[in-house]
């Protein structure tokens, strides 16, 4: 033990004289204080906070957060890859209603130009084996997340034609990784990399910072490495984690799995089934919208996910109600999977229909640079129309009347909304209730968001006979949506 004591004393000596051979705060002497060149993989692990990232329960409140009771990250900086593993659970915040914190234990992985994901594929049998799920949109984030660990980002650094400048008694740090994503980060006068700032694309917030704070640097065996790590993405925190354990060097062996190499993503499929004269339900994907043919225009519910969905919808839209322009957009709530889309539709001439706390942060995002991925509407420039409401919010063409709700009570978004066609008796909502296939059982304990959207028709006196879900394998009905809280599917409004 002594003599193991002396060769870690020894070697953190060693590297101390090395840094000190270069001016302090400089990006050669954190190359050597942090032992860069010899750190080929690392490996870090510890305990804290994760946030969901783009499911803010209101767009003035930071995302969801969850408590993590182990998070593990691999990295080999050579490939580069890397397999972040956490168990996680969300955090009950009073007042506030949710369906019960169930653990999670996601594992995610990058390796070279390939992401995936290890999970248990939907719909498999209880006990099943977690599969490879090849997940091509996550290359670009977790790519960043290797270059913005302090030794990642020491290596790509010097890598990449890094330009420093002084600040603060150390120097800012910045380079471009693939032509693309720009990395600035900030190294103190003792050589440590403190904070790391890199860019990536949203769908729904364009150009987005993903800052990383490095704090309480410590000796973990010979390797230099911060116990404290929090990462902000979107303006607020998405991790926040105190390291117990770090292994320099570590045998690091991630390969993509030929599912995963020889994954193509599908074409983006829209399948329409008419609910009624003038109504459409448009499906194919994750994710619905409702194409509702007025007098001489069109209202089109739901603009989700990204730009490419969306385009396909309003192919599909003026295929199906051709010679009429898409004059509304109605947006049920701002979760980043709801939101994605609506830039196209602003880019079509539409005006977005939303709840007023919405309007703010639409325009602050769709405000800010497109440069990664610039889309239509950042060539386009077109400026962004509002139609906001506060409470009961009707659109007509003199015959066919759209009412738009906001929900009371819900603990699933503050500013989330609801559609009904009251001649028709269709209701449109998303996330409140989400049905199974037909062949499923009723959940053993209801969900509160679907608790709620009962309520919530009940209190609106809604003669509801249909309901276009926007998530989920099929239309559905009351009947369906009682029994799934567990009431009798005979009870009437």
């Amino acid at each position: 033990m002594q003599k193991l004591a002396g060769l870690v004393i020894g070697g953190a000596m060693a590297v101390a004289f090395a840094a000190c051979s270069q001016p302090a705060g400089t990006l050669p002497a954190a190359a050597d204080a942090l032992g860069a060149a010899n750190v080929k993989s690392i490996e870090y692990s510890g305990s804290g906070r994760w946030f969901q990232f783009g499911q803010a329960p209101s767009p003035i409140l930071p995302w969801p957060q969850f408590d993590v009771s182990s998070f593990t990250a691999a990295i080999s900086y050579d490939t580069p890859s890397a397999r972040v593993e956490m168990t996680r659970k969300q955090t009950v915040e009073p007042g506030r209603t949710r369906p019960a914190p169930v653990e999670q234990r996601p594992v995610q992985l990058i390796s070279g130009t390939y992401a995936w994901n290890m999970a248990v594929p939907a719909g498999a049998q209880p006990g099943a084996a977690p599969a490879p799920q090849a997940q091509p949109a996550a290359v670009e984030e977790r790519t960043m997340e290797i270059w913005a660990t302090p030794q990642g980002f020491i290596k790509a650094a010097l890598a990449n034609n890094a330009t420093s400048q002084p600040a603060n008694g150390g120097s800012e740090v910045s380079f471009t990784v693939g032509g693309k994503n720009r990395f600035v980060g900030t190294i103190d006068a003792q050589n440590q990399v403190t904070r790391v700032q890199a860019w990536i694309d949203n769908p729904t917030l364009g150009d987005t910072l993903v800052e990383t704070t490095y704090s309480d640097y410590r000796d973990f065996g010979g390797v230099m490495f911060p116990a404290h790590i929090v990462r902000t993405q979107g303006g607020y925190p998405v991790l926040d984690i105190t390291v117990s354990a770090v292994k320099a060097n570590p045998a690091v062996d991630i390969t993509a799995p030929d599912e995963v190499r020889n994954f193509t993503p599908p074409p983006v499929k829209v399948d329409v089934q008419k609910l009624a004269e003038g109504v459409h339900y448009l499906t194919g994907g994750t994710h619905h919208s409702v194409a509702i043919d007025q007098r001489d225009h069109i209202v089109v519910v739901e603009g989700p996910l990204d730009e490419a969905r969306s385009q396909a919808v309003i192919a599909k839209v003026k295929e199906t109600i051709p010679n009429k322009p898409i004059r509304y957009l109605i947006n049920t709530h701002a979760h980043f999977d709801h939101t994605g889309g609506l830039r196209a539709y602003v880019d079509e001439g539409a005006t977005i229909v939303t709840h007023q706390m919405n309007r703010q942060f639409y325009e602050q995002a769709w405000a800010a640079p497109r440069t990664l991925n610039p889309d239509r509407l950042a060539q386009s420039k077109k400026s962004a129309m509002f139609d906001t409401f506060t409470d009961k919010h009707v659109l007509t063409d003199g015959k066919r009347s759209i009412e738009i709700y906001p929900f009371a009570g819900s603990g699933h978004n503050d500013a989330f909304a609801l559609v009904y066609l009251p001649a028709e008796k269709i209701l449109v909502e998303a996330d409140a209730y989400t049905p199974a296939a037909a062949t499923a059982p009723p959940p053993a304990t209801p969900n509160p968001y679907s608790v709620n959207l009962n309520e919530n028709i009940l209190r609106l006196k809604l003669d509801v006979r249909q309901i276009a879900a926007l998530h989920g394998p099929r239309l559905t009905t009351m009947a369906d949506l009682r029994s799934a809280i567990g009431l009798r599917a005979n009870v009437t409004n």
